[in-house]
C-alpha cells in the first residue's frame, strides 16, 4: 500500500487549517487516514505547525511519501534533516553522537531565526500603531480647529472714532490730501 503524508483540510470558507495525516495515496483528500500526525494553522503569523516528531520520522522512515507542501513543512521542522542525519549514522560517515550535536545546532539557529521573525513582526505593528496614533492626533486636532472657526463669533470691524485734528493729526491729514503719482499722470492726458 502506498502511503502518504498530506494535509486534510478543515475549517470555515477563508479560514482553513489543516491536520497533516498519513493516508492511502488513493483515499480522498478529506476522507479515511490512517494516522494523525499533527496539525497547520496558516492564518497565524508565522504559521503555527504543531507535528509529532517522532511519529513523523518513523513515518517517513517507513517509506510514506509527503506532498510538496507536506515536505516543506517537515523540512522546516527538521524531520527531513534528522532523517538524513540518521542515513549517514548507518553509513559509518557520522556517529549518533555527531548527529544529534549537528541536529541540536540546526534546531538552536531554527528557533534564533523564528524569535527574531517574531520580534520583528511586533516591533513592527507598534511602529505602526504608533504612526496610526500620531495621524488620528492630528486629524483630531485640525477637525477640532476647523470646529472652533466655525463656532466661534464672527469677528465684526471696530469702528475708529473720528480723531480730532489736532498740531499731531494736521499733517497727517494734509500728507493724504496730496495727489498720488497717478493722479498727476492721468490730469495731463484728460487734456
Amino acid at each position: 500500500m502506498a502511503t502518504k503524508i498530506r494535509l486534510q483540510r478543515h475549517g470555515k470558507k477563508g479560514k482553513p487549517f489543516y491536520y497533516i495525516v498519513v493516508a492511502d495515496s488513493r483515499a480522498p483528500r478529506d476522507g479515511r487516514f490512517i494516522e494523525r500526525v499533527g496539525s497547520y494553522n496558516p492564518n497565524t503569523n508565522p504559521a503555527t505547525i504543531d507535528i509529532n516528531f517522532e511519529k513523523t520520522l518513523d513515518w517517513v522512515n517507513d517509506g510514506a511519501q509527503p506532498t510538496d507542501t507536506v515536505r516543506a513543512i517537515l523540512s522546516y521542522k527538521g524531520v527531513l534533516y534528522k532523517k538524513h542525519l540518521q542515513g549517514g549514522v548507518k553509513k559509518g560517515a557520522l556517529t549518533e553522537e555527531q548527529a544529534e550535536a549537528k541536529f541540536a545546532a540546526w534546531l538552536e539557529q531554527k528557533d534564533g531565526k523564528i524569535t527574531g521573525k517574531k520580534s520583528n513582526l511586533s516591533s513592527a505593528k507598534e511602529e505602526a500603531k504608533k504612526a496610526a496614533l500620531i495621524a488620528e492626533a492630528k486629524k483630531k486636532e485640525d477637525k477640532a480647529a476647523v470646529i472652533a472657526a466655525k463656532n466661534a463669533p464672527p469677528v465684526e470691524e471696530v469702528e475708529e472714532a473720528p480723531v480730532e485734528e489736532t498740531e499731531e493729526a494736521a499733517p497727517v491729514a494734509e500728507a493724504t490730501e496730496e495727489p498720488t503719482a497717478e493722479a498727476a499722470t492721468e490730469e495731463p492726458a484728460a487734456e
